[in-house]
């Protein structure tokens, strides 16, 4: 027994020490666990990487043609003079030379009231005036002959004066029983008889000058730098007649409520056909500039929210491009600002950022269109 229990302790010393050797070495990884040996890193670090592959893009080279932005407003035709003839003085109608619908030159009679006042007025200033005149020439003679004083001679001329001034009263009051047109024109309306009193200031006649016509539109803030006085313009009115006009006025302040500004376009219509307030399409043009048309699917954004392509050079580097819209077409998008040493990313463009190396694939602009409606 004695043997037995000394052999079991000597293995138990043995167990311990093997146990401790182990720890203390520290050799308790997991196999494959260990640092690869410095000949094996030397391997890794000199490895040559496998490069990613390049992706693929379709492009197409640009073809660039001066553009005329079109720009359309509507508005509507008012005469080029518009004026209600008004009553001068107070009186009776006595003469009326116009009708609705007439056309009358300038200066032409419209109406003339009852004057018999007036006219007496006039002849008594008149004969104010020659008696003024002769007392007058008298002074002067008997002043020469140093048989009148300078003050006499002065107060005759004073009358004198006086005299003239009243006559001029009398024949503005006899003017103002006339009313004559103050332009040539179409006569509108006509709101009296002949025979009814009138007041100064009643509404005779309305007179319209329709040669030329106006067409009155409004152009947005963004379009009116490209309107100008003396532009041509086409005209398409409702009743489907279209015509050439001149741009002769284009308003230098906005209006308050629709930030739009007011233009007229001045239309030839001598026979006066063409009346005021129908409705009418304006076409205007901006001037042109080198444009290029590409389908709506290749515009994309910047990072920071711009609208533009993407494009690539010579060198195969993926760029982002902005650019102007200038009109939304039925073949596309006609924009500018594309570099015209640039290809257009028409396909993957979406998938690329700035400075990426691609593959092209050159594709011609019809298939661009069918590919990408």
């Amino acid at each position: 027994m004695a043997s037995l229990f000394t052999a079991h302790r000597v293995t138990a010393v043995v167990v311990l020490v093997a146990a401790a050797a182990w720890v203390i070495t520290g050799e308790f990884s997991a196999v494959g666990s260990e640092e690869p040996s410095e000949a094996e890193a030397v391997a890794e670090t000199t490895a040559t990487p496998v490069a990613a592959p390049l992706r693929t893009v379709g492009a197409v080279v640009p073809v660039f043609a001066d553009y005329a932005r079109e720009i359309r407003v509507s508005g509507a035709t008012e005469a080029d003079k518009s004026a209600v003839l008004a009553a001068r003085a107070d009186g009776i109608v006595q003469q009326l030379d116009v009708v609705q619908g007439q056309t009358v030159s300038q200066d032409t009679l419209v109406m003339r009231l009852e004057a018999a006042e007036a006219e007496a007025g006039v002849r008594t200033a008149l004969s104010s005036l020659e008696k003024a005149t002769q007392e007058l020439e008298v002074g002067e003679a008997l002043s020469a002959k140093g048989s009148l004083s300078d003050l006499e001679l002065t107060s005759r001329r004073a009358t004198k004066a006086a005299a003239e001034a009243a006559l001029s009263q009398a024949q503005a009051a006899a003017d103002r029983m006339v009313l004559n047109a103050p332009f040539s024109g179409t006569v509108d309306s006509v709101d009296i008889e002949v025979g009814e009193w009138v007041q100064s200031g009643t509404a005779i006649a309305t007179l319209l000058s329709l040669d030329p016509i106006v067409v009155k539109a409004e152009v947005s803030e963004r379009d009116v730098g490209h309107v100008k006085v003396g532009d041509e313009a086409l005209v398409r009115l409702v009743t489907g007649t279209e015509l050439q006009g001149t741009v002769r006025h284009v308003a230098r302040q906005a209006s308050q409520q629709t930030r739009t500004f007011v233009i007229d376009v001045a239309l030839p219509n001598p026979d006066g056909e063409i009346p005021a307030g129908i409705t009418a399409e304006v076409r205007l043009f901006a001037p042109p500039q080198p444009a290029i048309t590409v389908p709506r699917s290749v515009l994309t954004l910047s990072e920071d929210g711009a609208i533009g392509v993407r494009v690539v050079g010579a060198d195969n580097i993926a760029q982002f491009a902005p650019v102007d819209i200038i009109e939304d077409g039925e073949d596309g998008l006609v924009i500018s600002g594309v570099p015209k040493d640039m290809r257009i990313i028409v396909a993957g463009q979406d998938l690329i950022r700035d400075g990426d190396s691609v593959t092209v694939m050159e594709v011609t602009a019809a298939q661009a269109a069918e590919a990408l409606p």
